[in-house]
């Protein structure tokens, strides 16, 4: 079942004390901005972790911006005229938006399965993967001291081309995106790499979310770069 409904993530990396901070303040005032958008369905302002993106202390220079869009002409639209998103632009050194389509979709975002429509993908034909969840205050250290590992893991594993830590609220509510050349190569990380075999395993037997959310997107398109590679671009060139 395909939709004309379609997802993009947009990292931004922000250079200077002055452009941090900027950044910094839309994690609080952009949200109002983006409920008036046009076409935009669903929205999150994120934050990411310092290093590879999984430390617990933040990284003032990148955030994320994820949308759900009506049709892809809505988020071309935003890219091209939003006061809000040429303003992003302008402030940061370098800004990469993915545009994909949902595969797959399990759990809730506040209360909400954001991510519509059912695309086909092949074990050879590249995915992202965006994993979310709030974690119980009373599970944090637990959480926290397992994250380490599992960092250090995804960073050496074959076939990741892109992945960083993300979160709406430092410590509690955390999210990963990911970009692998295949299907096979994540599913390959996902039930073999025996360090996320035991997230999972604890995951379910602790109990550390309250609410959590797992989503398998094709990527078709993009815009811009990300330490001067286009991601997108290379995966199609081989």
């Amino acid at each position: 079942m395909n939709t004309t409904e379609i997802v993009t993530i947009t990292f931004f990396q922000f250079e200077g004390i002055k452009q941090k901070w900027w950044g910094f303040k839309q994690m609080g005032l952009a949200p109002a901005q983006l409920v008036e958008v046009p076409g935009l369905l669903f929205s999150k302002m994120l934050g990411s972790g310092g290093g590879n993106g999984f430390q617990i202390w933040p990284n003032l220079g990148v955030y994320g911006l994820l949308g759900v869009w009506e049709t892809e002409d809505r988020a071309n639209r935003f890219f091209s005229s939003s006061p809000l998103y040429l303003e992003l632009r302008d402030r940061s050194r370098e800004q990469w938006t993915v545009f994909m389509r949902t595969a797959v979709a399990h759990g809730s975002w506040d209360g909400v399965n954001p991510f519509k429509g059912k695309e086909e993908v092949s074990e050879e034909d590249p995915i992202c993967v965006l994993t979310r969840a709030t974690i119980k205050t009373k599970k944090l250290l637990q959480f926290w001291r397992f994250v380490p590992q599992v960092s250090r893991s995804v960073g050496q594993q074959e076939g990741r081309r892109f992945s960083v830590g993300v979160g709406e609220l430092p410590l509690v509510q955390q999210a990963t995106f990911s970009l692998w050349n295949s299907s096979r190569e994540m599913k390959a990380y996902a039930y073999e790499s025996k360090y996320h075999k035991e997230v999972i395993r604890r995951t379910r037997a602790l109990g550390w979310y309250k609410e959590e959310l797992f989503a398998r997107f094709t990527p078709y398109a993009e815009r811009g770069t990300w330490q001067g590679r286009s991601l997108i671009q290379e995966l199609a060139l081989g």
